[in-house]
C-alpha cells in the first residue's frame, strides 16, 4: 500500500518551488518597467553589476551573477548593440574583455530605480519585510553554495 508521506511533497509545500515561482512573479512585475528601459531582466542584472562598479571583465561579471562567461557573452553583445556598454580588450591581457558603461548605460541607472518601488507596491509588503526575506534567502543561498563546493 502506498504511503503518501513517502512521495514528493506537493509543489506548494516545496521551498524550491516557492523561490522559483516568486522569482518568476517578480520578473513579471518588472517586465513592463524593463520594457520601458529597453532591456531584459538578465541585461538589467548585468547593468546593475556595472552601475555598482564600472569597467569589469567578462569573467568578473559572470562570477558576480553566477553565470558562465559563454552565457554572458551574447547578453553583452546585445547590450553593446543597444549602445549601453562597450567591450574592449584589456591592453595588459588580450585574453580579457573589459565591459564599460556608455553614457547611455550610465544614464539608465536613474530610471532603473523604479523596479524596487514597483516590487514594494505590488507585494503590499514593507521595505523592512522584503529586506528580511532577502537576507534569509541570501543566507540559504550561501549555505547551499558552501555545501555544493
Amino acid at each position: 500500500m502506498d504511503d503518501e508521506r513517502t512521495g514528493p511533497l506537493p509543489l506548494d509545500d516545496q521551498l524550491c518551488y516557492a523561490v522559483y515561482s516568486a522569482g518568476m512573479a517578480i520578473q513579471r512585475t518588472y517586465k513592463p518597467l524593463l520594457d520601458e528601459l529597453g532591456v531584459t531582466y538578465p541585461q538589467y542584472l548585468v547593468l546593475n553589476v556595472l552601475w555598482r562598479e564600472d569597467k569589469q571583465t567578462v569573467g568578473g561579471i559572470a562570477e558576480e551573477l553566477a553565470l558562465e562567461s559563454s552565457t554572458l557573452t551574447p547578453l553583452l553583445k546585445r547590450l553593446e548593440t543597444a549602445g549601453l556598454v562597450r567591450r574592449t580588450r584589456n591592453p595588459d591581457d588580450e585574453r580579457q574583455v573589459i565591459i564599460a558603461l556608455t553614457t547611455e548605460g550610465r544614464a539608465l541607472r536613474a530610471r532603473g530605480g523604479c523596479l524596487a518601488d514597483a516590487l514594494l507596491a505590488a507585494s503590499g509588503m514593507s521595505a523592512a519585510e522584503l529586506g528580511e526575506i532577502n537576507r534569509r534567502l541570501k543566507r540559504l543561498r550561501d549555505a547551499l553554495a558552501l555545501q555544493a563546493g
